[in-house]
């Protein structure tokens, strides 16, 4: 570890998987502190990857990629149409191009529009948030997720329990899931419900 002031920073590199365990020991006038801290691997998979896409990004480089692609399309239309005399060739060549071009737009505009309307951005997510909540016996009526950015998602849970629990307890449980930066969380007793 080196000493960087205010932190500790570990002088090695984290291997993949990052899912480890760091214990950390300080002494300090003959008295010594020990802690332990687990990092829990968040999902890397293809489950995650409209959540993790930057749209911004993502449409630059779609607007590079079909500006070259409609480029190089229409130079081969004319030469071809130059050199055999095919002069359909060029119309043809901007058709498809349009078609390219209206395959990746669509694909970018549905992406969009789901975070513009709030959709769940993954289903999967919403699953394990449920099953983590309800794996002692309580229960989730309400969850709401909704993307706040590339690889951030926001929360809002609400639990009914029949145990004397706060919303924090629910907030330590949900730590896990590293995509999850601001979570609310509502707990009722389930005499109330």
């Amino acid at each position: 570890m080196v000493d960087r002031g205010e932190f500790l920073e570990s002088s090695e590199e984290v291997p993949e998987p990052h899912e480890f365990r760091a214990a950390v020991r300080l002494e300090e006038d003959g008295h010594s502190q020990e802690f332990e801290e687990v990092f829990v691997e968040h999902d890397h998979g293809a489950s995650g990857g409209a959540r993790h896409r930057d749209n911004n990004m993502r449409a630059a480089i779609i607007h590079v990629i079909a500006d070259a692609a409609v480029s190089v399309l229409v130079i081969g239309g004319l030469l071809m149409a130059r050199a055999f005399g095919w002069l359909w060739m060029d119309p043809l060549a901007g058709l498809v191009g349009a078609i390219v071009i209206a395959n990746w737009s669509f694909g970018l505009l549905r992406d969009t529009g789901g975070i513009l309307l709030d959709r769940t951005p993954d289903a999967g997510m919403a699953e394990n948030v449920r099953a983590t909540i309800e794996s002692d016996g309580d229960r989730v009526t309400d969850l709401h997720l909704w993307r706040l950015g590339p690889g951030h998602l926001g929360a809002i849970v609400s639990v009914v329990t029949p145990n004397d629990r706060v919303s924090d307890y629910y907030h330590q449980k949900l730590e896990k899931f590293a995509d999850l930066s601001h979570v609310t969380v509502e707990v009722r007793p389930s005499h109330f419900s």
